[in-house]
């Protein structure tokens, strides 16, 4: 046995050690353990590869893109098929669809990050405080969550869309007004499996206050479950800026958000098909993405499951 694998053995058996010495060598522990049964689900890696690639363009996309994303020959280059100059061709205006696809996908990390950011912690706050105090706090809370879950999410977002005004921010700031019912769901009902549990009787007796208690001891437990739910809606999420950019409620032109160009495109789609269809896979591939992650991630994320 080499040195290198001597020391990779030790440092396996430090991590899966079942007496940690430290609290970082049982978070680190745990990570290590979660990221085996994650990479350990082909699929799920995939899903991962596919949002690092996604994150790699958005952040490339000055370096990626060949032609500008606004600006088109409308007298040379219009509705061309694709081709070596123009890989997935342009639009009725002459742009380069390659490279509005480029820069769509930092619109479409834009609106995926501001509504987790946005709709997560609500969800998470409304479900704790609702879980952890009970009574009329409880009652009213869920009734809240239940009149926003009883709506269509797509449904919902018109309406705020349309009193709001159309535009890329109002888009997001809609989504995100609808997407966080299910969060706090999930947060209610993790805190009500913990709430009589001995260590949060524990810190009561130390006297620690409500907020502390939800704060530091009850929110970091539902964390996990609701990362893999973010992870999951995040689909939904991008389906549902795309309905609205196709309908003329989210990004506005010139933007190159994918759901306006597949609005743009829907007037070529039965003989200039790349002009919808393209901006339409790049939904279908990043949707996917995200589908695979979150699946990976709750597999992994869960306490059931064995180590595989």
């Amino acid at each position: 046995m080499t040195t290198s694998e001597a020391a990779r053995i030790s440092r396996r058996e430090w991590l899966l050690s079942e007496r940690p010495a430290s609290r970082m060598q049982a978070r680190l522990g745990r990570a290590y353990v979660t990221w085996r049964r994650f990479s350990a689900n082909r699929l799920a890696m995939l899903g991962l590869f596919i949002i690092l690639a996604l994150l790699a363009v958005a952040a490339l996309a000055d370096v990626l893109a060949t032609h500008s994303p606004y600006i088109g020959d409308l007298k040379n280059a219009r509705l061309l098929p694709p081709s070596a100059e123009y890989w997935f061709g342009t639009d009725d205006l002459g742009r380069d669809i390659y490279s509005r696809i480029v820069y769509g996908s930092r619109w479409t990390l834009y609106v995926v990050v501001l509504v987790a950011i946005i709709a997560a912690p609500i969800g998470l706050i409304v479900g704790a405080v609702a879980g952890y105090a009970g009574g009329w706090i409880d009652a009213i809370l869920m009734r809240i969550t239940d009149i926003f879950l009883a709506f269509p999410k797509l449904i919902l977002a018109l309406a705020f869309v349309a009193a709001l005004g159309p535009g890329i921010e109002n888009a997001v700031l809609a989504i995100a007004i609808t997407s966080w019912p299910p969060y706090a769901r999930i947060a209610r009902a993790e805190t009500l499996t913990v709430r009589h549990s001995d260590f949060i009787k524990a810190v009561e007796l130390m006297g620690a206050s409500p907020f502390r208690i939800v704060l530091r001891h009850i929110m970091p437990l539902c964390l996990s479950s609701l990362i893999v739910r973010v992870t999951l809606d995040m689909a939904g999420i991008i389906l549902t800026a795309a309905g609205l950019g196709f309908i003329g409620l989210g990004a506005q032109p010139p933007l190159p958000e994918w759901g306006a160009m597949i609005a743009s495109g829907r007037r070529f789609i039965l003989d200039q098909w790349w002009v919808a269809g393209v901006p339409g896979v790049a939904i279908l591939i990043v949707s996917l993405g995200f589908n695979l992650l979150g699946d990976g991630l709750r597999d992994a994320l869960d306490p059931r499951s064995g180590d595989q």
